[in-house]
């Protein structure tokens, strides 16, 4: 063989081994192509703003609120620093809906899952996004939540995977009520003997925009404290093409009201809930509870001459709250320019049915079916009522009303401080045989409570949400109920009083939806099921913020001793201290 052969034959075998090389290095980088780093920096302080025309301190995120809209793909870290610059006031922010497996120190829960971040402090949040969808993230320490703390988690499926649905635009709005007293005034009152109820919100906005009559005011107010021609409290409005589909990512942050969604003219087509596929159906007007999320698809097919009304209208409340209005903007015309037609009005406030209907008809994607266990390992019955404990009006769960501790849940439980919360265990049930939930009770009789539910690692549960009349005569609210760390079944909805052995008859175990946040609707009941197979300490609370404020919460523990090592930035508050090395 000559000289020239060999070397030939040389080349081609390196060239297949550097092809090889090649083919290997490609396999393993793919994860990683996947799989990304999202870094996000947050400073939150007091500013002066006036979203609804009425210049109030906000707080905000990066000098907005809403803040900056998280993005990133399925299985992507993300790492968000929160610089604490509020001078005078704690502060923690829960990523509503991401359910932090295998971090659950990052839940963002004071109280719960962490101490708060004090004044001049940057606390460096770390989570996996491991599922597609809506999502959220706000303040959770006090009332906060509502002073401007929030925006938006987008999260998008891997390159090269698609969703079940076309559109061509993808928007996220949130929705939100607004108060003009801040949230000290509103936390006293609510605490005070005698009690002082927060009222009605002055407005609601939209992607965080509203207006306030400022004429109307009584009494009348100066044009440096509210302005109805400040560029800072015009519209929001969304510039569309015609003839396109958007998909619209509507979610609710309100801190009191249920709320309708309507676009004038539009049909809203309703395709995803809380992170998870719906089997599509059509609405006219979007029911929507604070901390809900939603996908809808909106066909740009009216006449695009003009543009359109977006409204959004308290229900389930007699409220003195106006609509809260934007602009659906048909390009090419001014996105300022105003529709030539009256807002279209809302919902009946208290007509019940069509919100009903709406919760029921909402079911799981085919083809994105998970299917729940057949039966669950145990039954608790959350019966949601108004009392009185010691002269204050608190609300309550099962005659038990919460109060979170010094010490947080997870790290008094992970390094065993059992002594800095009660341990006697909190009520499964309440007195199902005489308790009269249509009747307005006198309910003196609640305590207070820092217990939790310790559940078994793996195991399946179910909680059934029992509404009753509240102290006032005739009067039963809605509660939308959010639960940390999980996903659950919704397997059913009813009205009047739970019947624990004909209801689970009718459970749906075929399609139900999972979600994160589900409303009990006013004299009725809901059915969840969920598999306790997170670990850690999660909190399950009335989304409303005067109701948790209030005592309208538990905690769940389960698989604490999987909890692996709590980081120490976590810590620093009651009788964590000692916990901290010098």
């Amino acid at each position: 063989m000559s000289g020239y052969q060999l070397s030939e034959s040389k080349s081609i075998a390196m060239m297949k081994f550097l092809a090889l090389c090649f083919f290997v290095i490609s396999l393993i980088n793919i994860p990683i192509a996947e799989a990304r780093i999202r870094h996000y920096k947050f400073e939150l302080k007091y500013e002066y703003k006036s979203p609804d025309c009425y210049k109030k301190l906000v707080i905000t995120i990066n000098g907005r609120t809403p803040g900056p809209t998280i993005f990133a793909q399925q299985n992507d870290t993300v790492i968000v620093e929160v610089k604490n610059s509020l001078l005078t006031e704690n502060t923690a922010i829960h990523w509503h809906g991401i359910r932090q497996i295998g971090t659950p120190w990052f839940d963002g829960t004071e109280g719960v899952t962490q101490c708060p971040i004090l004044p001049g402090d940057t606390f460096v949040y770390k989570f996996v996004v491991d599922r597609p969808g809506t999502y959220l993230y706000h303040a959770h320490y006090g009332m906060q939540r509502e002073a401007g703390i929030y925006g938006s988690i987008r999260v998008a499926l891997p390159d090269g995977e698609s969703e079940p649905f076309a559109y061509d635009y993808d928007r996220s709005i949130i929705l939100t009520d607004w108060y003009h007293k801040s949230t000290y005034e509103q936390a006293t009152g609510l605490s005070s003997i005698p009690f002082q109820w927060v009222g009605e919100p002055q407005s609601l906005l939209i992607q965080g925009k509203g207006r306030f009559d400022c004429s109307a005011a009584n009494p009348p107010l100066k044009a440096d404290v509210c302005n109805n021609t400040s560029p800072e409290c015009s519209l929001y409005s969304t510039t569309v093409v015609p003839g396109k589909t958007y998909r619209l990512r509507i979610s609710s942050l309100t801190a009191l009201s249920a709320l309708s969604f309507q676009i004038e003219g539009h049909s809203l087509t309703v395709v995803e809930a809380d992170g998870h596929y719906v089997e599509p159906f059509v609405v006219k007007n979007l029911f929507i509870y604070s901390g809900e999320t939603y996908s809808v698809l909106v066909k740009t097919d009216q006449d695009p001459s003009r543009n359109y009304w977006a409204t959004t209208n308290v229900v389930s409340r007699n409220a003195t709250t106006p609509p809260g209005l934007a602009i659906f903007n048909y390009y090419p015309n001014h996105p300022r320019r105003s529709p030539p037609t009256i807002p279209p009005s809302g919902p009946m406030w208290n007509d019940i049915e069509p919100r009903f209907n709406q919760s029921v008809a909402i079911k799981a994607r085919k083809g994105h079916i998970y299917s729940p266990p057949a039966t669950s390992d145990r039954v608790i019955v959350f019966l949601n009522t108004q009392n009185r404990v010691n002269g204050n009006v608190r609300w309550s769960v099962n005659n038990v009303s919460f109060n979170i501790p010094h010490t947080p849940y997870l790290i008094a439980l992970k390094e065993n401080l059992l002594h800095t919360f009660s341990q006697t265990p909190p009520p499964e049930g309440y007195d199902f045989k005489n308790y009269d939930i249509f009747a307005r009770q006198n309910n003196t009789n609640a305590t207070t409570s820092d217990a939790i539910y310790r559940l078994q690692l793996n195991s399946t549960v179910d909680i059934i949400l029992q509404n009753a009349n509240t102290m006032n005569p005739n009067n039963s609210e809605t509660h939308p109920w959010h639960l940390h760390g999980h996903d659950f079944w919704v397997l059913g909805y009813g009205k009047g009083k739970f019947d624990p052995i004909n209801d689970p008859k009718n459970y749906n175990l075929v399609d139900p939806i999972m979600k994160n946040t589900v409303p009990v609707h006013p004299l009725g009941w809901t059915a969840l099921r969920f598999k306790a197979d997170n670990p850690g300490a999660w909190a399950f609370h009335c989304h409303i913020e005067s109701h948790f404020f209030m005592g309208m919460g538990v905690v769940f523990e389960e698989g604490i001793e999987r909890v692996g090592k709590l980081p120490s930035s976590i810590m620093g508050c009651g009788e964590t201290k000692h916990l901290l090395k010098p």
